[in-house]
């Protein structure tokens, strides 16, 4: 259980979220995932909601709520069995605007922040490259600052919102022999003239779009900088924290709802003249993973404490992110095959569980990239500041 005890309005605020997505979001999810597109509508929705700002200033259009309602948020909309819907909500308000709030101007932040939390534009975060995923120092997308423009020319690869998206957090190297200091954060208008986007083809988040972004001698006004020039680097290992935490929950959250939906189904399917729950082989490898589901969210929830906090905890945050992605991949493998043929039909949706959950050992930093970050703390003792 975690140290700040759930009130009654956090309670009132999941069963508000909860009916909305039953009422919203759940209806439109198989329409979304066959088009490979969200429809934009319901981000209005939800920032009429104040969903997209729970935790951001009133004076942005923000509701400036403590972390556990966004916590509430991860979980209850992991459980619409859409990995792409969810991800796509995260990407906006956990992955890409905190960066405006933290380091945009007044201007960047009426201009775009506002007009996000309100649901009138979606925001995406442009980091990785055909070259250069976990390793950001080697980007190679550069910006070359010539009056009151920056010149950027590259790519980007694997960017969540990157099609339909407004705008992105654009990573870009402002001074290519400075290493990690030569990094800084542009926000680039997705309609700005260079700028082109193609929609990748995935295995899975199919209602999500994922794009490679191309720059070809894109002007950017110059006061689209966000904080420093070079300071993008600790801007960026700052905000993946918050980008960790915000997948764990997601990650234990999917795990739990494909438990819950499978329960479900061995209450209703019957074999050999009784129901797969009856079954003690079964009854006791589902129990495994409800055990297993719970210890990591006692975990999780004390990650969620020390965000509440303040706290900077690469080492807590980490851990979490490592051991939940993998958890919920072992959680939906075998809850897949507790549904036998069936599983391997799309008519269930423990199918797209099954292909959702698979990225989250690779988004915001591989489960390798994790256990390396753990080692230099854990054994080699390199202590990660704020």
């Amino acid at each position: 259980m975690h140290a700040f005890e759930l009130t009654a309005e956090h309670h009132i605020f999941r069963e508000s979220l909860r009916s909305f997505i039953q009422k919203e979001v759940i209806p439109n999810v198989d329409q979304w995932e066959k088009d490979g597109q969200i429809d934009k509508m319901i981000w209005k929705k939800m920032g009429e909601m104040g969903y997209l700002g729970l935790n951001f200033p009133a004076e942005l259009n923000g509701l400036d709520l403590d972390f556990y309602y966004s916590l509430i948020f991860c979980e209850e909309l992991s459980y619409c069995y859409s990995g792409g819907f969810t991800i796509s909500a995260l990407v906006i308000q956990y992955m890409s605007a905190p960066y405006l709030l933290k380091y945009g101007s007044e201007f960047l932040k009426q201009k775009y922040l506002a007009p996000v939390i309100l649901g009138d534009m979606v925001s995406a975060v442009a980091i990785t490259e055909p070259g250069a995923g976990s390793d950001v120092q080697q980007i190679q997308t550069s910006a070359v600052l010539d009056g009151d423009y920056y010149i950027v020319n590259g790519s980007k690869t694997f960017i969540t919102n990157g099609y339909y998206g407004d705008f992105f957090i654009t990573a870009v190297k402002t001074d290519p022999q400075a290493g990690s200091k030569g990094i800084s954060l542009l926000l680039i208008d997705r309609n700005a003239e260079g700028v082109s986007a193609n929609k990748l083809n995935k295995m899975g988040w199919h209602a999500s779009d994922t794009a490679e972004l191309g720059f070809n001698q894109v002007r950017v006004p110059k006061e689209n900088l966000l904080g420093k020039e070079g300071e993008g680097f600790k801007y960026l290992m700052d905000g993946l924290q918050l980008e960790r935490l915000t997948a764990s929950i997601q990650s234990l959250a999917t795990a739990q709802s494909a438990i819950d939906y499978t329960l479900k189904y061995m209450e209703e399917r019957q074999a050999f003249q009784k129901k797969l729950k009856d079954f003690q082989v079964l009854r006791h490898r589902i129990i495994q993973l409800i055990a297993d589901v719970e210890v990591n969210r006692a975990y999780v929830y004390h990650c969620c404490d020390l965000h509440n906090q303040g706290v900077y905890s690469v080492k807590e945050c980490s851990i979490a992110k490592l051991q939940t992605s993998e958890l919920a991949i072992r959680v939906v493998n075998e809850c897949l095959q507790m549904f036998g043929g069936y599983g391997f039909t799309e008519d269930y949706k423990i199918a797209r569980l099954y292909r959702d959950v698979r990225v989250g050992t690779i988004i915001g930093g591989t489960s390798e990239i994790m256990k390396e970050i753990l080692a230099k703390m854990c054994i080699d003792q390199v202590d990660y500041q704020r």
